[in-house]
């Protein structure tokens, strides 16, 4: 209650002064007391945390890493469109993984904190993948792959833990808890923006392997919040115990050390079982079903698309700076989406959005259908002015086709695992967009897109279009309730009831090694 109060005297605090600036420096002003709110209730590290993690790590930096090691694998390590695309879905395997490196940060405390030293180890995997690939005159592919894996891993183990920290934070600041996705959001976003704008600049510059070696200053910013988080010790901890126990295990247990494995493996346990109970729901399993052919059917051709782009004979030659730009651009897309389906479609039924949002997706890849023939000309229409039309329309359906299945996956969580269970859900999503990059390799491989051979292109997009509009098939796993109602049905909802009451432990975020310390 008395947090309560002072949220609310807090709030009260700052619509009196936002009150008092009008006009353009009332505007200009409105962002910063709102960062100056968010950092003063829920300390300046951790804002600092979520700007570094979401807006330079993954916008920024993701931006700069997804052009330069497009024009990485194909000047520097001059491999074929297919091969680029096979190795892409590679990199991305470590966010397949995700619910281990959430459980990790949840169950396993390195030196009295969960959150700092995973910070810490994700910076330190992005800086030494980084310099690796910029240092090094001709880095071997497969030492390549391993770096961007790694570096792909540090970025993935950050996005965890902040997550971690969010939700932590959502739970002792409920009222704030939209805020802070806002903030998410909004770094996520106008990191992308910014990104994308400069990447093809600096890709022009310095090159590639320059461009990896900028990146460690976002992997050294992860490192930094590791050092900085304020975060409580907890210097009880039983990891003295468990080094004890792992170094001496074919020796001699503890009995402490005993307790501590039996009580966390039985949590992982209880964990597994409540996960597994739900996902045998027909109401559960259907919905995760149709995510994962509708992402894995629509095929990532991203690699064919962007030698065509830059190449002198077949293609429309795009500069560096010029690629950066449309993708800026198609940043912008994305977040028209988001910003229409917030503000007119939020409250459609699933199904219903599903099905137009998956028939405009198909449809919409007839533009790169259009461009490929070369049709744009035959209308006045330039290539860099159709394909920033194209990227836009693309990145705006895509992500109008997301959010609907983003908010269907919060509905189809448990209480009580939330976090974990998230976690899983978007697991299977990373599944389906390793299948779906693999797929378009493999398919570039077989009707022989090359790096000079570009004639079967057309077939491959007529292809990849054609398929994404089969998952139209499967739209009766979807529900037709509202989005606003319960999807769970009742008996898990009542086994989460009766769980509760017997006093279990919340598994999503709370550590699970609390009844440990107090015994």
């Amino acid at each position: 209650m008395v947090e309560g109060k002072n949220l609310e005297e807090a709030s009260g605090g700052y619509e009196e002064e936002n009150e008092s600036k009008k006009g353009f420096c009332g505007c200009f002003c409105l962002p910063i007391l709102w960062f100056k709110m968010l950092a003063t209730e829920m300390h300046w590290s951790f804002v600092f945390g979520v700007v570094v993690v979401y807006g330079i790590s993954q916008g920024l930096g993701g931006a700069l890493s997804r052009v330069g090691t497009d024009y990485y694998m194909k000047d520097v390590q001059k491999v074929q469109p297919s091969e680029a695309q096979i190795y892409g879905g590679i990199t991305a395997i470590p966010w397949i993984v995700k619910p281990l490196w959430g459980l990790l940060t949840d169950v396993l405390p390195i030196f009295g904190y969960r959150r700092r030293p995973y910070f810490v180890l994700a910076g330190c995997l992005g800086v030494v993948s980084m310099l690796l690939l910029s240092l090094h005159e001709k880095l071997h592919l497969v030492l390549a792959l391993l770096s961007l894996t790694a570096g792909s891993a540090g970025v993935a183990i950050a996005d965890v833990t902040i997550d971690a920290c969010v939700a932590q934070n959502s739970i002792s600041h409920p009222s704030l808890a939209a805020d802070m996705q806002s903030l998410c959001a909004l770094s996520s976003s106008i990191g992308a923006l910014v990104g994308y704008f400069i990447s093809g600049i600096f890709v022009h510059l310095i090159g590639p392997k320059g461009v990896f070696g900028l990146l460690t200053i976002p992997a050294g910013l992860v490192f930094l919040i590791g050092i900085m988080l304020d975060e409580p010790h907890m210097p009880n901890f039983a990891y003295r115990q468990v080094l004890f126990s792992s170094c001496l295990i074919l020796v001699l247990l503890s009995s402490s050390s005993n307790i501590y494995w039996t009580q966390v493996n039985q949590k992982f346990l209880d964990a597994g079982k409540a996960m597994w109970a739900t996902l045998k729901c027909p109401d559960v399993w259907k919905p995760c079903l149709y995510m994962y052919f509708s992402i894995a059917l629509s095929l990532d051709i991203h690699e064919g698309m962007f030698y065509w782009y830059t190449d002198s004979k077949g293609g429309p030659l795009l500069s560096q700076e010029k690629v950066g730009y449309i993708l800026s651009i198609g940043s912008a897309g994305s977040l028209l989406g988001a910003i229409l389906y917030q503000n007119v479609l939020k409250d459609h039924p699933f199904r219903d959005l599903c099905f137009w949002t998956q028939l405009l997706f198909g449809l919409s890849g007839m533009l790169d259908l259009i461009l490929v023939f070369r049709l744009n000309l035959k209308f006045g229409i330039s290539d860099y002015f159709f394909i920033v039309i194209d990227e836009s329309v693309y990145q705006m359906i895509g992500r109008l086709k997301w959010m609907p299945l983003l908010v269907l996956s919060s509905k189809l969580c448990p209480s009580g695992i939330e976090g974990t269970f998230f976690a899983l859900l978007m697991s299977i999503d990373n599944v389906g967009l390793l299948s779906a990059s693999w797929g378009g390799g493999g398919l570039l491989h077989i009707l022989k897109v090359t790096r000079t051979n570009f004639d079967n292109l057309w077939l491959v997009i007529l292809i990849r279009n054609i398929l994404r509009i089969s998952p139209l098939c499967l739209l009766y796993l979807i529900p037709r309730g509202d989005p606003n109602s319960s999807i769970l049905p009742t008996e898990i909802l009542d086994t989460k009831e009766r769980t509760e009451t017997q006093g279990t432990e919340n598994i999503e975020l709370v550590s699970l090694i609390n009844d440990v310390d107090v015994k």
